[in-house]
């Protein structure tokens, strides 16, 4: 493979793919600047706040970004470089896109609601609350999993309580510090920007120098050192008071600002492939249809790349936080449609990383000492702005290039955290309201579920409690059940739109295809762990848990397609009936 050759081809498909599609999907939809968004209409101080187009943005790409396209695109690699970079381009394009744009235009419609009351508009309230639950058990897996990765990389100590090893426990205090001087930065930079009216090109400049401020600090001042258990109960602690933290003051300074370090980190990665990584890499075009870890080329691919291709958490991510602070419909295709197209592109450099470093990467595998995903990106980028770079081939900028690569990665799990907590929080409260009511309309028992402290505390609660407990039992359904939400939110954005007379073709071959996938996926894990589970031994009783869930996903999945396929075809035979009328 010819880096060089493939990131110019990525970026010029992902280019056209935006100023073309992405507009003619803009125009087939009526977006317009006509009409006021939530944010001014329901405007609060604390959910619904107008954020400036590139503030946004990087909110919304910090937030669906985190962990994801590294992960993914990295671990399916072993397929062969064709195949990822085939789906990261032709399904961030015409399925991943088009998903977040959608769910972010509907939501705006919608007040700014959810996907799950998007749905219930056209499907009925049965069909919001299986949504709902389904989304918040999701959500909760994540901020298990995510809260888990934050304090694994900033304790003493990993998840069973073993002692991590020296050099690693002052990389862990340096990433901690860092990540929590971040956020008194945020903090300050919110307070400049939107209560002392700052001008927002001036304050990112003194934003960007503050954070290689407190990257230098924190590499030199790293005074915290404190155990895996400790930093699970903290980081729970600043995911509460940031779910109910006015947006402004936290969540979009925060998300702008960490924006800049992936930035950062995708223009040192394109600088490496331009200079270091232009020769042919090792990894193979195509490896097989079959991988023996992780199973058949179909689904398991489209399973794997989730984030840097489609991935259902983007839909909550654009219907909860995003919709509540869009200024105008015409920042829509920007930031969902333009914000995954990014994304796919970091999944298209995670490939050539991993690829330069493609033999190293085999071989650590078969002695067992696999390299993690973020830690093979690191070390792939490192190595090739050494290769093309004479200043960053010394072992100790090797070492500092993949400490800040990796700290920039744990960044963003943070703000993916933080984000998730908030969504929670949301579908929780949404979850008991009656369609079409408003919040300031519900009295009794229902009154206390819908307040947001009350809802924070019970998701952090039960995140948290899971993160501390052993979400990695469950965490192997969550790729099929990640992709089955974004299936869902397909067929109810479909259903939406059909039902207020727009164009909704372009949602049907990738909602047919996502549920393919991901039910062909359950069923393969299904049958996986109801072998383990009657095998016996270590790991049964999970298997058949997993297994049971597994069913009950597909079950959900078959549920929900029959609902909303019958509502499609139904409406599709009303607007026929009428135009012959007229």
């Amino acid at each position: 493979m010819n880096a060089i050759l493939l990131i110019i081809v990525a970026i010029v498909v992902l280019v056209i793919a935006y100023l073309t599609y992405g507009r003619w999907l803009a125009k087939q939809w009526g977006v317009s600047n006509d009409n006021e968004t939530p944010a001014h209409t329901m405007t609060d101080g604390l959910d619904y706040s107008p954020a400036k187009a590139p503030v946004l943005l990087g909110h919304h790409f910090s937030s669906i970004a985190g962990a994801g396209p590294i992960n993914g695109p990295i671990q399916a690699a072993v397929f062969g470089w064709l195949p990822v970079a085939l789906w990261v381009l032709i399904g961030g394009i015409f399925f991943g896109a088009v998903h977040d744009f959608g769910a972010l235009f509907a939501s705006v419609r919608n007040k700014g609601r959810s996907i799950g009351e998007v749905i219930s508009t056209t499907l009925g309230g049965t069909f919001k609350r299986l949504f709902i639950v389904f989304g918040f058990l999701a959500l909760l897996l994540v901020i298990a999993a995510f809260a888990s990765i934050v304090a694994g990389t900033f304790g003493t100590t990993n998840a069973a309580g073993i002692e991590v090893a020296e050099g690693a426990r002052e990389a862990n205090a340096t990433t901690a510090i860092i990540s929590m001087l971040f956020i008194v930065m945020a903090i300050v930079f919110g307070f400049l920007v939107y209560r002392r009216n700052a001008p927002l090109g001036i304050a990112s400049v003194i934003g960007v120098v503050a954070i290689v401020a407190v990257i230098a600090l924190g590499v030199n001042w790293h005074p915290i050192y404190l155990p895996y258990s400790a930093w699970m109960w903290i980081v729970g602690l600043y995911i509460a008071v940031a779910s109910v933290a006015p947006v402004w003051i936290l969540l979009q300074p925060r998300d702008y600002l960490s924006s800049f370090l992936l930035y950062g980190m995708m223009a040192l990665a394109l600088v490496g492939i331009f200079v270091g990584g232009g020769t042919s890499l090792d990894i193979p075009a195509f490896t097989g249809f079959k991988d023996p870890g992780l199973g058949f080329l179909f689904p398991a691919l489209f399973v794997t790349v989730a984030c840097g291709a489609v991935s259902g958490f983007h839909s909550l991510v654009a219907s909860g936080t995003t919709a509540k602070q869009l200024d105008r419909e015409s920042d829509a295709r920007p930031i969902a449609y333009g914000g995954m197209l990014i994304e796919s592109l970091l999944a298209i450099i995670s490939v050539i990383a991993v690829g330069y470093i493609w033999v190293q990467y085999k071989e650590l595998a078969a002695a067992g000492t696999a390299m993690t995903p973020p830690q093979a990106f690191a070390s792939g980028i490192s190595q090739m702005l050494g290769n093309g770079i004479g200043a960053f081939s010394t072992a100790g900028a090797q070492t500092v290039l993949t400490s800040l690569l990796v700290l920039t990665v744990s960044v963003f799990c943070l703000t993916s955290l933080d984000t998730a907590t908030r969504l929670a929080r949301y579908m929780f409260q949404e979850f008991w309201l009656k369609e079409g009511e408003e919040v300031e309309n519900v009295t009794g028992a229902r009154k206390v579920l819908i307040n947001p402290y009350f809802a924070t505390i019970i998701t952090v609660v039960l995140g948290i409690g899971l993160g501390m407990t052993g979400y990695t039992n469950i965490w192997p359904l969550f790729g099929a059940a990640n992709q089955l939400l974004a299936a869902i939110a397909l067929l109810g954005i479909a259903a939406w739109f059909g039902k207020m007379g727009k164009n909704n073709k372009m949602f049907f071959i990738p909602m047919a295809f996502m549920l393919s996938v991901t039910v062909v996926s359950l069923f393969f894990s299904i049958q996986s762990n109801f072998i383990l589970g009657f095998g016996g031994g270590e790991g049964a009783l999970w298997g058949f848990i997993r297994a049971i869930i597994a069913l009950v996903l597909v079950v959900l999945a078959l549920v929900l397609a029959y609902g909303g396929i019958r509502y499609l075809i139904k409406n599709r035979k009303v607007d026929g009936a009428i135009s012959e009328a007229k």
